[in-house]
């Protein structure tokens, strides 16, 4: 079994608004693993944690680094500590797959699928936040053959201010940009709304029966996922279903028995683990089994890089069912150029599951040295914890 050698993380600057968070994992045989650990804002911070942990696992035998390193929802590290763990697993796996000359998800288990239905989020592509410029964003996804779409169009709305006047206009403003993207994309595609935990629980059902001509297939994070908002979010689920809308959340959830919580108490319809976070494929493809043991549905969160889309991709193609995997629309021409011609291509409404050894995708490493690091704003998951 090969040694590892080198741990090295890579701070890559796609626009005003995004860094994505990369870790190679380099073996004695001169073989390289790439995992994602984008959470934005905390660049500094992950790359201290992936020094960390590379202190502790370089030189080790790579199926023993790899026992090493697990999810801990507890750790005093909190969501950096468990990104940057995620995506070592994502660099170890896709080592472990290259060694055997498998494709990542053939050592994950029995594919269950070769194509994977892909919806585009198209929130960080519309810069221009109107509601025309919302639709012809979903325009654009549509004409590159997406027929799903998500936004999250109530930017500056909190709980603290969502009963307020204020917070009421702008919730108008992102109930009419959903309402222009259905108008667009017309009633046969799917539109979902991430509302980024930005509402109290009478505004998250208005705002739910406001959206009723929109048809959602779902309502995502309407209020944090804290024990003190169970009841609500009960409640919110229970409105939701009165409107064939389903109620989506959980990115942020670490480990499995995190989500067997959320599955015990019954508090959504779709669960979203993100493969940067929850503890790496292994433990994503563990969350999809009891997800669907639980009657839950699985859906992969992925807004970010193409690291984080190439190993949700060949867990989708494992899991026992898979209702679609998310990807970022049109924020940078440095996603594809990122991984070029290995990236899959949308097809039918979704991507091929790749066959090639490991993850499907070397980083061009130049491409990742011209774009450095920059400071960002946080990221909503951030903004929303105060």
């Amino acid at each position: 079994m090969p040694l590892i050698t080198r741990i090295r993380s890579h701070s890559f600057n796609v626009s005003d608004k995004t860094n994505w968070f990369f870790i190679c994992v380099e073996t004695d045989d001169g073989a390289r693993g790439w995992g994602e650990a984008s959470l934005n804002g905390w660049e500094p911070l992950l790359e201290a944690a992936t020094g960390l942990r590379a202190a502790e696992l370089t030189g080790l035998d790579l199926d023993d680094a790899a026992e090493r390193v697990r999810p801990a929802p507890q750790s005093p590290g909190g969501l950096i500590t468990n990104a940057v763990a995620s995506a070592l697993q994502q660099a170890m796996a896709d080592l472990q797959a290259q060694g055997q000359g498998l494709p990542l998800h053939a050592l994950l288990g029995k594919p269950q699928r070769s194509h994977v239905p892909v919806y585009a989020n198209i929130n960080r592509a519309t810069t221009d936040r109107r509601p025309a410029s919302f639709a012809a964003t979903a325009a654009r996804a549509r004409e590159s053959g997406f027929r799903a779409f998500k936004s999250a169009p109530f930017d500056e709305v909190t709980p603290a201010n969502c009963a307020t006047a204020q917070g009421q206009a702008l919730i108008r403003h992102g109930v009419e940009c959903v309402l222009a993207i259905r108008d667009e994309v017309g009633p046969d595609a799917l539109v979902m709304v991430d509302c980024h935990w930005r509402f109290d629980e009478a505004r998250a059902i208005e705002v739910l029966k406001a959206l009723a001509p929109a048809e959602l297939h779902w309502f995502e994070c309407p209020l944090a996922e804290t024990h003190a908002n169970w009841p609500a979010l009960r409640r919110i689920r229970a409105a939701a279903k009165t409107q064939g809308v389903l109620l989506a959340a959980a990115e942020t959830q670490v480990g499995l028995a995190s989500f067997e919580m959320l599955f015990a108490e019954g508090l959504y319809d779709v669960v979203m683990p993100d493969v940067k976070y929850c503890g790496g494929p292994r433990e994503m493809l563990r969350i999809a089994e009891r997800a669907s043991a639980c009657g839950v549905v699985f859906s992969p969160h992925n807004p970010t890089g193409p690291v984080c889309t190439l190993a949700s991709l060949h867990v989708a193609a494992v899991a026992p069912h898979c209702r679609m995997l998310e990807l970022q629309f049109g924020e940078s021409p440095l996603y594809n150029a990122l991984v070029s011609h290995r990236h899959p291509k949308l097809e039918d409404g979704g991507f091929a599951v790749p066959r090639t050894p490991g993850l499907g995708a070397a980083l061009d490493e130049a491409l990742l040295g011209a774009h450095p690091y920059r400071a960002v704003q946080f990221g909503i998951e951030t903004l929303m914890a105060g």
